[in-house]
């Protein structure tokens, strides 16, 4: 029994663990904090797209990877003599007029070697001699490359990497568009500019529209110096501080081709050249297991570092001053390099945070989506109102001038009838005694009749003006239901015809950035195109029942108005001649008692309402409180009640953005 609960035990325990949440620990430092900022806005409630998905992931590399200075200017400056000089190595073409045509790479590798990326995505090697064949915006076939990535194993690529950009006044506007890119997101910016070209009209007219947000990290360097007097260098060079301190932080003259020659014969870049060499060559030589020739390769290797470190570099020294280049390698190890780090994290953060605003002002266009809504909704709600008013007003109108027909028919009935009223002679004996014994008196008077057949005759047979008024009032009565229908067909049309104005735009809502959710845009859609079933249907349902509802009281009057009025009119002058044959007994037994009933015209009247159930159809025509205003009042509290719940369910649905933008917001607090 023990080791079934020691197994059932240990079986909740695993289970347990295997469910609970486990909490993700991220590593420390700046790469940790972007993944948690990632994991937050990618969490599926915000239904992410696959575009911020790699952008974000872009964050994640770009930390990783050293901070990038670019290399900028003007065309025909010597940028790629200048970075050569940077690298100590002659390794980008130059002397070609364009030559730089897209933005290359120089990164730090383990070996020279050059990746071309094409705009499909795909990539390929070649040896970093071949550079110059993917550089001459000249050939056609250069189209369809994105950009060069330039590997080589120098100490300083391991810190920063350099971006040598097409320029700023490249023939291609588009070229143009890419470095200006580019120049957002780097850590520093080198300005290359030709010292007898530097202050033109043209150069400050590039820098005013491209450099004026960029100060803090942009260096001015003053290309090809040699070119001037050392006076003419300084007037220059104080020149340019004092037009362009807006846009730089320092202003630099160099002279690019001297700074490339004395680097490029610099012991320690020749002492690197013979290890790389070396190293290279014994790889090779350790396959084939060569032991003499090994021993040949270390001896060459060292009698080539001892004539290196004894070599005179008395002329590399002057050139390199001469160059000025060192001032470069200052700022960048002085200036550029300390900030690197700090200047990286911040343009992440920086990032990340505008990332978060985006997504928030897209979930703002989405929620304008539904406050229209809402506005749309209450808005309507005065004129839905106004209309069920005025369709009581007009329609009881219409129902009382019904009725004011009627009341004609009845009383053209009472008053024929009652015209039809005849006397007539007739007899009675009375009993008396006297002294001579009892006597039966024979005592004439006068009583009365009703000619129903000169009543039928007038009014039904000889002239049809009954009929064709009870006909004209049972028409009224049908196209009061048939124009009341439609106008409460009209009160939906007016809540559909304002929602489907709201619809039209929003069916086609598409989201404004690449990064927001193609998803939450998609339900949107969605949600405008389904807003029948969404938010129209409970109107029209109800305006449908209420419809119903009036057909059904419609019809019962109807009906008893297509009773036939001869048969009532016959009931009704049948009970005044029983009152009459009855009050005439009455009288015959009594006379002093009682008298012979003579009908008057309004009991007439009042008995064919009665026979005609005349107070339901006057309750219905002509009362305050009838039936179409006991309907009306239902079809307001009706729709009031349902707008209510309408506009609730759309805002539950903008308090569900409203939620996720709150949750943004805090995301980006955190960052």
């Amino acid at each position: 029994m023990s080791a079934n609960l020691n197994i059932l035990k240990n079986f909740i325990e695993e289970y347990n663990q295997n469910l609970s949440d486990k909490e993700i620990v991220y590593e420390d430092g700046l790469v940790g904090e972007i993944k948690k900022t990632i994991d937050k806005l990618l969490d599926e409630k915000f239904l992410p797209s696959s575009e911020l998905k790699t952008i974000l992931n872009k964050q994640i590399r770009r930390a990783r990877y050293p901070m990038e200075v670019a290399i900028t200017g003007q065309f025909s400056a010597g940028k790629s003599t200048f970075l050569n000089a940077l690298l100590s190595r002659n390794i980008l073409p130059t002397g070609i007029t364009p030559v730089t045509s897209k933005v290359n790479f120089i990164n730090y590798g383990d070996e020279f070697k050059l990746k071309i990326t094409y705009y499909s995505g795909a990539t390929e090697y070649a040896p970093i001699e071949s550079i110059a064949d993917f550089t001459d915006q000249r050939q056609d076939d250069m189209k369809n490359i994105k950009y060069l990535t330039l590997y080589a194993p120098m100490p300083i690529l391991k810190d920063i990497s350099f971006v040598d950009t097409p320029g700023l006044n490249s023939q291609s506007q588009s070229d143009t568009d890419v470095t200006r890119r580019v120049l957002k997101d780097v850590g520093g910016i080198i300005w290359l500019t030709l010292i007898d070209n530097a202050g033109k009209l043209s150069e400050a007219q590039v820098l005013e529209e491209y450099m004026q947000h960029f100060k803090n990290k942009s260096l001015c360097v003053l290309n090809q110096k040699d070119k001037l007097t050392p006076q003419q260098v300084e007037t220059t060079t104080n020149y340019v501080k004092e037009k362009f301190s807006k846009y730089f932080a320092k202003v630099v003259p160099i002279s690019a081709i001297k700074a490339l020659e004395g680097r490029a014969s610099h012991k320690d870049i020749l002492i690197e050249d013979q290890n790389r060499d070396f190293i290279n060559c014994l790889k090779n030589e350790l396959k084939d297991s060569n032991e003499s020739k090994i021993d040949s390769l270390l001896s060459e290797y060292k009698n080539s570092i001892k004539n290196i470190k004894n070599s005179d570099t008395s002329d590399n020294t002057k050139l390199l001053e001469e160059s000025n280049i060192q001032e470069v390698l200052d700022f960048i190890n002085n200036s550029i390099r300390p900030q690197a780090q700090e200047a990286k994290e911040f343009a992440i953060k920086k990032d990340l945070r505008s990332f978060c605003d985006i997504l928030i002002k897209e979930y703002e266009t989405i929620l304008k989506v539904y406050d229209a809504l809402v506005e749309v909704l209450t808005n309507t709600e005065e004129k839905v109102l106004k209309a069920f008013d005025e369709i009581l007003s007009k329609y009881s109108k219409d129902l009382f001038t019904i009725y004011n027909s009627l009341i004609s028919v009845m009383e053209k009935i009472a008053h024929e009838t009652f015209k039809n009223i005849k006397t007539k002679k007739a007899f009675r004996f009375d009993e008396s005694k006297n002294f001579f014994g009892e006597k039966i008196e024979k005592v004439e008077y006068e009583t009365y009749w009703i000619d129903s057949d000169a009543v039928y005759k007038a009014l039904f047979y000889d002239d049809q003006t009954i009929d064709k008024m009870f006909k004209r009032s049972i028409k009224l009565l049908k196209n009061v239901e048939l124009d009341s229908d439609e106008a409460f067909r009209d009160v939906y049309r007016m809540i559909r015809n304002d929602v489907v104005n709201w619809q039209e735009p929003y069916e086609l809502i598409r989201k404004n950035r690449e990064i927001a959710s193609d998803a939450e845009f998609s339900n949107t859609r969605h949600f405008a195109a389904k807003v029948y079933e969404n938010v129209l249907r409970e109107y029209h349902k109800a305006i449908l029942e209420n419809i119903s509802a009036l057909r059904k009281k419609f019809a019962y009057f109807n009906g008893a108005l297509s009773y036939s009025y001869i048969q009532t009119t016959q009931a009704t002058i049948a009970h005044f001649e029983q009152q009459i044959i009855e009050s005439e007994e009455l009288y015959k037994k009594e006379p002093t008692r009682f008298s012979i009933s003579h009908p008057r015209e309004d009991e007439i009247v009042a008995k064919l309402k009665a026979n005609f159930a005349f107070e339901k159809i006057e309750d219905f025509l002509t009362s305050k409180r009838n039936y179409l205003f006991k309907i009306i009042k239902y079809s307001k509290e009706q729709y009031l009640e349902i707008n209510q719940d309408r506009i609730e369910f759309v805002k539950n649905r903008k308090n569900q953005y409203l939620e996720k933008i709150k949750d943004l917001e805090k995301i980006k607090s955190e960052i």
